[in-house]
């Protein structure tokens, strides 16, 4: 099956808005054993868009376009793509009132422009917005006048914004998606996630325990991120779902606990809900991350039952007020050191009355290094009953990079602590 990808949007071009659709739409479509073969962005011109189109539509049996269903003048996909395919636009009066309800129940006034977000293609299945006013299309091209050898190929509009594109994508274009192009081969696939070794030693210890099935066909793909490694294990064939387990459980053996998920899951709701399952509850102390770690965690749905709060003590004032870091420990070890780190964990926990305590502080950068202590140097430490451990790192990144790298740490030495507690039977 051939896909392919158009994003439209000036604004991807010129690098003011990061295009995450082509990252997000490829892993969605793989997870299912389809591969969006070739990807594509144009500005909002009107001749770029309907040239992209039309040339994707001479090779591809589904392609999916994102952006420019919106009320604007720069909004061009749906009136472009109906010339090109020759359809009349018509209003829809489900989607007209859907708009009205959308601006009534957020109390605010309706441009006379959104309207332009009722049209639609004639044959064109509306698909609903559940998060904006601008509804997805549909369009089945049967037969497709594009391709040489006619046949048959599904477009699909979706709207920019990614939290309206990706429900809609979910919910609706998959089932489409598998409704016209059912699958007539047998397909299985699993995605590992892991912290805390580079992707070359992700390789390196798989790579020799897997070569036989990956004779026999099995496909391994790594997908390096800071802090995390993700291992997808591909297979087709009467044997995919037996081959994919068999690599699963080498994988598993080689990898350990450096194995912290599947699928899309992230760190912070592993450790959520193994918090939620013990019934214990957590607090954070920050300094370098500047709240990262608690952003994180409040990110997952469900993290209040566990998560009691958090200070973000970015001044030294703030560490020996707040957190009852001593003045001592300031003049001798510094802010960045495993003894204010330790202090920092200890206060907020007594200060939250919870279970676990993870405090965070370290050297962001650019400057603030020195010989001893490099930029990149983090301090985590995690306090519960039983004691208080702390561990060094060194992350040499951007700022932004440090922040996440460490936090990511952190929630990896909480995980680790917790399945220890698991296997020790507490």
């Amino acid at each position: 099956m051939n896909i392919e990808l158009i994003n439209t949007g000036t604004e991807l071009l010129l690098g003011a808005v990061l295009n995450t659709h082509q990252q997000w739409l490829g892993r969605q479509l793989a997870e299912l054993g389809r591969r969006v073969t070739r990807q594509v962005t144009v500005p909002d011109s009107a001749s770029a868009i309907r040239q992209a189109v039309q040339e994707a539509l001479s090779r591809a049996d589904l392609v999916l376009v994102t952006g420019g269903l919106g009320p604007t003048s720069d909004d061009l996909t749906r009136e472009e793509i109906a010339a090109l395919l020759g359809r009349k636009l018509q209003s829809d009066a489900g989607i007209a009132a859907r708009i009205e309800g959308f601006f009534a129940a957020s109390h605010r006034p309706m441009p006379d422009q959104v309207r332009v977000q009722a049209m639609v293609p004639e044959g064109a299945t509306v698909l609903t917005n559940e998060h904006g006013t601008a509804p997805g299309l549909a369009l089945l091209i049967e037969p497709n006048p594009f391709r040489p050898a006619g046949g048959r190929s599904l477009l699909i509009l979706l709207p920019g914004p990614p939290r309206e594109l990706r429900p809609m994508f979910q919910n609706q274009v998959l089932r489409l998606v598998e409704q016209i192009f059912p699958d007539v081969e047998p397909f299985a696939t699993r995605t590992l996630r892991t912290t805390g070794l580079g992707e070359s030693r992700v390789e390196e210890r798989i790579s020799v325990p897997l070569q036989p099935h990956l004779a026999a066909g099995l496909e391994v793909g790594y997908c390096a991120r800071p802090g995390e490694v993700d291992v997808r294990l591909i297979a087709r064939g009467p044997e995919a779902s037996t081959t994919v387990k068999t690599a699963e459980q080498i994988v598993r053996q080689q990898l350990g606990s450096a194995i912290f998920g599947e699928g899309q899951e992230t760190l912070e709701a592993v450790v959520v809900r193994r918090l939620i399952e013990r019934g214990q509850t957590l607090v954070v102390a920050e300094s370098c991350t500047g709240g990262q770690l608690g952003h994180r965690v409040t990110n997952v749905p469900g993290a209040s039952a566990v998560f009691r709060g958090g200070v973000i003590a970015y001044s030294n004032q703030t560490k020996l007020h707040l957190l009852g870091v001593q003045a001592g420990t300031l003049a001798t070890h510094g802010a960045v050191s495993e003894a204010t780190a330790r202090e920092m964990a200890e206060g907020v926990r007594r200060i939250g009355s919870a279970d676990f305590a993870l405090a965070i502080t370290g050297i962001a950068g650019p400057g603030g290094g020195s010989a001893d202590k490099p930029v990149g140097t983090a301090f985590i430490g995690l306090a519960s009953a039983g004691a208080t451990r702390v561990e060094r790192q060194c992350n040499p990144y951007d700022r932004e990079t440090f922040k996440w790298v460490t936090s990511q740490q952190a929630l990896d030495l909480l995980r680790r602590a917790l399945g220890a507690q698991a296997r020790a039977g507490n």
